[in-house]
């Protein structure tokens, strides 16, 4: 079975909602992130499955393909990793290498686990990683924490739900100030 895996960047007070102008995908601010960088194509490589929800889709599509100067490689990997689209309203996808999952998401995801492959990715999406946890569906939570208060914005996990004890797998810092903790799913 396939590992299906939350990958967030949060901030310190708990964030995934990005309310302020705390994350730039493609520089960082100038800080040398190149380690970070590194790590996120390290994870690139073990996931052949990209899976959003519909709003979160809509943002990257209309960001990344266009982006013609783009030295980080992240639209390289965006344009050519096969994208799961969670949308009961959307038939046409206009971006390559695009499935829409118009069912139930919790069979739908179910059904992507269990065929043959690497990693798939969930980020962004609040809504659907909120539907995704509460199934027990998620195997890894990847949290890339930024040296950041943003004071308001959603949460990765739904109003009430608890993971008391989880298993940490790994953590590190990078150069920039990000901390990545890796923890095992429900």
């Amino acid at each position: 079975m396939r590992t299906l895996a939350i990958t967030q960047n949060i901030t310190i007070d708990g964030s995934v909602e990005m309310l302020a102008d705390w994350f730039d995908p493609q520089g960082q601010g100038g800080v040398d992130n190149s380690d970070l960088l590194e790590e996120l194509h390290r994870q690139d490589r073990d996931a052949d499955g990209f899976l959003v929800g519909r709003r979160t889709f809509e943002d990257l599509r209309g960001y990344w393909p266009e982006q013609t100067d783009d030295t980080t490689g992240i639209t390289d990997y965006l344009n050519e990793v096969q994208k799961y689209v969670v949308s009961s309203t959307m038939t046409d996808p206009r971006w390559r290498h695009s499935t829409i999952l118009s069912g139930d998401p919790v069979e739908e995801v179910r059904a992507l686990k269990a065929q043959p492959g690497k990693d798939i990715v969930v980020t962004g999406s609040i809504t659907l990683c909120h539907t995704l946890i509460e199934a027990g569906l998620v195997d890894e939570y990847r949290l890339f924490t930024y040296p950041v208060v943003q004071g308001r914005g959603r949460g990765l996990f739904p109003e009430g739900f608890e993971l008391l004890d989880p298993t940490l797998l790994d953590a590190r810092s990078f150069r920039g100030g990000v901390v990545l903790t890796r923890y095992a799913g429900a």
